[in-house]
This record gives C-alpha cells, sequence and structure tokens, in this order.
C-alpha cells in the first residue's frame, strides 16, 4: 500500500485544508497521485493545540465527505508533534499520542528558531520515546537549516527516522533546503517520504513536476 505519511488534509483543525471541499479535492489529488492511504498529522504545536478527540472528529467527517464522492483514500488520524514546551510535555502527560502503522510518531522541531524548544532537547525525547515502544520520525529534516551534520547523525544513530518533504530537493522551499535535502540524501539518512499536503499550492506544484508515489518511495 502507497502511503503518504505526513500531510495536513483535514479540515478547518490547523494550517493544512480550509474547508471540507478543499479537504476533499487535496484528497482526490492524493488518489491521483497514486497514494492509497493518508495518515492525516494535523499539527500540534503553538498556534494549533489539536487533541487526539479533535482529531479524531475530523477524520470521521471527512470520511464521511470522502464515501459520499467515492474517493478511495483510507485516512489515519494522527498528530504532527512538535518538540516545544508548550505543548510536548502536556503531550506526554495525557498521553495524546496517536501513532500509525502500529507504533511510528511524526515529531518536528522549530522550522527557524531553535530556542523555541526551551529547556527540551530533542535527542532525548527521541530515546524517551525509543524507550516508551514508539518509532519516532523526523518531519522534513531538510528544512532544520541551523542543525548541523553531527545533530543528524547522532538522532539518526539514536534510532529517528527521517522523512523527507516531496518537493524539497526540487525548490518547493526554496535553494538552501534543496541543497540540504540533497546532502541529507547522499548521507543515506532517509527512511519515508510525505507531502506534507496543505492547500492547492502545494498540490499545483506536485503536479509541475509530475509527482507520482511510486517514484518517490523509500531512499
Amino acid at each position: 500500500m502507497r502511503i503518504d505519511c505526513h500531510c495536513h488534509i483535514l479540515p478547518e483543525i490547523d494550517d493544512g485544508a480550509s474547508c471540507i471541499e478543499v479537504s476533499a479535492d487535496l484528497a482526490r489529488r492524493q488518489v491521483a497521485w497514486g497514494f492509497e492511504r493518508a495518515i492525516c498529522t494535523s499539527h500540534r504545536s503553538y498556534m494549533f493545540r489539536n487533541t487526539p478527540d479533535i482529531v479524531r472528529r475530523a477524520c470521521d467527517r471527512l470520511r464521511e465527505a470522502l464515501a459520499v464522492r467515492r474517493i478511495p483514500l483510507d485516512l489515519v488520524p494522527s498528530m504532527e508533534y512538535r518538540f516545544i514546551p508548550e505543548t510536548w510535555p502536556e503531550t506526554l502527560e495525557k498521553s495524546w499520542l496517536l501513532p500509525w502503522e502500529g507504533n511510528h510518531l511524526l515529531v518536528e522541531l522549530p522550522i527557524h528558531d531553535p530556542t523555541k524548544v526551551g529547556d527540551i532537547v530533542p535527542l532525548d525525547e527521541v530515546k524517551r520515546l525509543l524507550d516508551m515502544g514508539y518509532q519516532p520520525v523526523l518531519a522534513h529534516p531538510e528544512r532544520y537549516l541551523y542543525l548541523e551534520m553531527e545533530d543528524y547523525i547522532g538522532l539518526h544513530e539514536a534510532g529517528c527516522l527521517f522523512q523527507r518533504n516531496a518537493g524539497s530537493l526540487e525548490g518547493l522551499y526554496g535553494q538552501a533546503v534543496s541543497v540540504r535535502c540533497e546532502a541529507l540524501m547522499k548521507a543515506g539518512l532517509y527512511h519515508l517520504v510525505g507531502t506534507d499536503l496543505h492547500n492547492e499550492r502545494y498540490a499545483q506544484f506536485f503536479d509541475r513536476i509530475h509527482f507520482q508515489a511510486e517514484a518517490f518511495g523509500q531512499n
């Protein structure tokens, strides 16, 4: 089964799909690209403090919409967990973890400002999740331009999987991210590819590069 392990197509709960019609259209595009399952990784971050109940309800709502429209995409509710003090400790305390494919959890760092992690040490949190029986997956490591190669290697060797974004290498996030993505690919650090699909702009970009799920398999 071809799986998009990172997308924001659930309606109205984060910076992804703005309404149910947009959600359905994005799901239709995922099917056209060759995906059969979408892991709906809605943000759990400072701005979007989603809970499992919120995500499950949104997922159920989209399932119903896809059934009516006969769009054959299997949906799995999950979240993209940001390592920040505003949300991560509460997530652990309340066991708000929604794994996919058994035990996988998508985690992320602040995109631009590493100080936003506060006193959280990402490597320690990766090890904590592994000790708890989860498999942490770092979302789009190529976008954290403040990291050094030794940081990536430390996370990788600790057991964290790396998920690159489709489009990173092709320029969706700018030249610097493309260069970093190529370096990580050459180092053999990636395990998974996801679209990080948010909206029509992303979808149009993937159409322009003739994106197909089968061409973006494991690295």
